[in-house]
């Protein structure tokens, strides 16, 4: 049940007909994994918090440096030489003490990635990194969990939702493939922080339609954002049947 307090602080997205009672319900029963806590996961992090997610599974090894502030908004001055989970535990405890905050403050390998995904039911992938990436993939493949997919760099954005519950979903090996040999990051590149937040808010859009069962996620589609014109296209994207993480000889 939701107590008075959980009614007035969510009394906004309750109004919603697509949310009511029962979707918060769902949210406050729900438990959901961060994978990266930097400029994406921030947002993500900010948000599910404040919207009633029971449970937030944070993961990130990191530590909080001075150049991160520009973008990663759930981070402050501070926080500078501070664990990020630890962070962002302290600023997300701030928005919502009513919810609880797994803490993964090391490296995930391969087991503690896949036992981490088998706790949650759903998987926010934030990471700035290829083969991280791939693994928390290949884990949400193998434990049949939705995973909800951003990237920002420069002054592009991509987004995407993988749910392997669905026949029909690809899964990010199908689209990515083996990567590129040449895979740039922000502190290589730059990014804008406002980018970041912009899909940052989007995939916390998607986790709370799926979470909640309302409207149409991002399944078999990606989202380009071209920030520096404002624009936004969207591709399809169908399933890879020989796809090796996610084809029908592996499923």
């Amino acid at each position: 049940m939701l107590n008075d307090q959980e009614l007035l602080r969510y009394s906004r997205q309750i109004l919603l007909q697509h949310v009511d009672i029962d979707g918060q319900l769902r949210l406050k029963e729900s438990r959901v994994l961060i994978v990266g806590l930097g400029g994406l996961g921030s947002p993500v992090a900010l948000y599910l918090a404040a919207a009633g997610i029971g449970e937030l599974h944070l993961a990130d090894f990191d530590t909080v440096d001075l150049t991160n502030l520009q973008r990663q908004i759930v981070h402050d001055s501070d926080s500078v030489g501070l664990s990020k989970v630890d962070s962002a535990i302290r600023r997300l405890t701030a928005i919502n003490p009513q919810i609880q905050l797994i803490a993964h403050r090391t490296a995930l390998d391969e087991d503690s990635l896949a036992a981490a995904v088998a706790a949650v039911d759903l998987v926010l992938d934030c990471s700035d990194n290829f083969s991280t990436r791939e693994a928390v993939n290949a884990a949400c493949v193998a434990a049949r969990k939705p995973l909800v997919s951003g990237a920002a760099i420069r002054l592009e954005g991509q987004l995407s939702v993988f749910d392997s519950r669905r026949p029909e979903s690809p899964c990010y090996h199908c689209l990515y493939g083996h990567g590129s040999e040449a895979e740039l990051t922000c502190s290589e590149a730059g990014v804008l922080g406002p980018l970041v937040g912009l899909v940052g808010s989007l995939q916390a859009l998607e986790a709370l339609k799926l979470l909640v069962g309302f409207g149409e996620p991002l399944v078999g589609r990606l989202l380009l954002i071209d920030a520096l014109g404002t624009r936004f296209r969207e591709l399809r994207v169908k399933r890879d049947p020989g796809c090796s993480v996610c084809g029908s000889s592996h499923a």
